[in-house]
């Protein structure tokens, strides 16, 4: 049989004692199987990569899970946190309110308490009632639509849901104390400031010769007023100012010998009389404890004290209303 021209021939030896076997391929059927074998490399090629990609994609997916658990877990703690804030801030505006009753401050409006209403009224006409009806009903209508349009907009997860509604309260909240805490700061500048100027301790440590309001003169033996309190010391007691001022008057007086006048402003005044010397100096500044004076008998007087006189908004005062030590 004649091989054709475009043939190839493969032999195959067995031995010495056994003929060749020849096999014969035409070159179309070589080409063919060439062409099969490469698209077979392309395929398995083309499905090797695609196997690659595809354990890349499942190990970040991998990766992504578990970093969404962390982030998941850490919005957790995170809310947690925030109800923490919230119930911390809570105790903070209970203190605060407590602070604003003590310190006479009005209280705001507590939310979840109804605004009361009461009182005569009068029934309008039909007319009036129905167009007061359409527009109430158009209000609710237009702000139930804007309810759900601002619903839309929300996280659908319940978590970050709370999470960010939790942290909205908050901001409004700490706004509010912020405001409020101000408003705290600044009355108590103003009573501290007050208290400070408010006489509350003895001028002098001694004891009481002559009260306050009417007695029997010592001069004259008739009854009289005193202003004031008389209060036994020895000679050249420290003389204190019993609250911060500024000394207003300073020298001799011929009923009350060497004086001193202390402002404390808020309409409040005090006086020492019948010292010894005076060791403040008019125009000078003085804080609660400073010393004035020393204790004398110097112009009315009977004997060592000090005459001790509190005027509020020009009024005498009993002084011993005051003292607190």
């Amino acid at each position: 049989m004649d091989e054709p021209k475009d043939a190839y021939t493969v032999m195959i030896f067995r031995g010495s004692m056994s003929g060749p076997l020849k096999f014969s391929f035409s070159r179309s059927l070589i080409r063919k199987a060439i062409g099969f074998g490469v698209a077979l490399l392309v395929i398995e090629a083309v499905l090797l990569s695609q196997t690659v990609m595809r354990i890349g994609e499942i190990w970040e997916l991998k990766a992504l899970r578990a970093e969404m658990a962390s982030v998941r877990e850490q919005t957790t703690t995170f809310s947690n946190s925030v109800n923490d804030l919230k119930r911390r801030l809570l105790a903070m505006k209970e203190v605060n309110q407590r602070l604003r009753v003590m310190l006479g401050i009005d209280s705001q409006k507590t939310e979840g308490v109804l605004d009361g209403k009461g009182g005569d009224s009068e029934v309008l006409p039909q007319g009036e009632l129905s167009s007061m009806d359409r527009s109430s009903s158009e209000s609710v209508e237009i702000k139930a639509v804007s309810y759900e349009s601002t619903g839309e907009d929300q996280p659908k997860d319940p978590l970050l849901s709370r999470v960010q509604a939790g942290l909205a309260w908050l901001q409004n909240e700490a706004g509010s104390e912020e405001r409020s805490l101000q408003d705290l700061t600044s009355v108590i500048e103003t009573k501290q400031a007050k208290w400070d100027a408010t006489p509350s301790i003895w001028p002098v440590k001694g004891w009481i010769t002559s009260g306050f309001g009417k007695r029997v003169s010592p001069f004259t033996g008739q009854m009289s007023v005193h202003e004031g309190v008389d209060i036994g010391a020895p000679f050249n007691t420290p003389v204190q100012s019993p609250a911060a001022g500024r000394v207003v008057v300073t020298g001799f007086d011929p009923r009350m010998g060497n004086m001193v006048v202390i402002d404390h402003g808020y309409g409040m005044e005090t006086q020492y009389g019948h010292m010894a010397k005076i060791l403040a100096k008019s125009g000078q500044k003085v804080r609660r404890g400073d010393v004035i004076g020393l204790v004398g008998s110097t112009g009315l007087s009977t004997g060592p004290h000090l005459h001790y006189h509190i005027k509020s908004n020009n009024h005498a005062i009993d002084p011993q209303r005051y003292i607190l030590d």
